[in-house]
């Protein structure tokens, strides 16, 4: 529990020097940025890692706590200090912190426009790699010469069979299994009516 808590104030701590430049330049420094980051990244160790800080590594963690309270206060009371009094009195008008909300709100929309922008441009990149991903190779069967139909194939007669030669019959082109099939019907029937000829005579 008490590490959750530390961790929240680390998070609220951390996120002070990010905004300090839109909204108290004045006490802004070049590397608040980096010290905020860092105090974030302890406040996010702390709420994720709560369950595991028990006895000593919570009392370090309370005792790092308070150092990095006791520290931020006397930076913020020395950058304070560090102000002319004209500084210090325009600090206190309405006007001054209309003006920095009103910086606040302006950067927050332009952020949410360029985070949409880039949302977009990625979609953008995905969507056109799609298509182009999908319109592979197609493998198209080339089609043969007789087309393939329904019906059986148109067979030679016995008598025409008969008159042909082996050495000058040339091999028929087939197309699918079934014309296969009747060419076989077909040499046997040949071969039947060459038997029965044969005993006829």
């Amino acid at each position: 529990m008490l590490a959750t808590l530390a961790g929240l104030l680390a998070l609220v701590a951390g996120l002070v020097p990010l905004l300090l430049p839109l909204l108290i330049p004045e006490l802004s420094r070049q590397r608040d940025a980096v010290w905020g980051a860092v105090v974030l990244l302890l406040g996010l160790t702390l709420v994720t890692s709560s369950e595991r800080l028990v006895g000593s590594p919570m009392l370090a963690v309370l005792c790092g706590t308070l150092l990095i309270g006791r520290l931020s206060v006397e930076v913020s009371q020395s950058r304070w200090r560090a102000l002319s009094p004209d500084e210090r009195q325009a600090l206190t008008s309405r006007e001054r912190w209309q003006t920095s909300l009103q910086q606040l709100l302006a950067a927050g929309a332009r952020l949410t426009a360029l985070a949409l922008e880039l949302r977009q441009l990625v979609m953008g990149r995905f969507g056109q790699a799609k298509p182009a991903k999908s319109g592979g190779k197609r493998w198209i069967r080339p089609e043969t010469a007789a087309p393939e139909t329904s019906e059986a194939p148109q067979v030679p007669e016995a008598s025409e069979a008969s008159e042909t030669t082996p050495d000058t019959q040339e091999p028929p082109l087939v197309s699918s299994l079934s014309e296969v099939d009747a060419l076989i019907q077909a040499s046997a029937d040949n071969a039947d009516a060459a038997t029965t000829t044969g005993e006829a005579g």
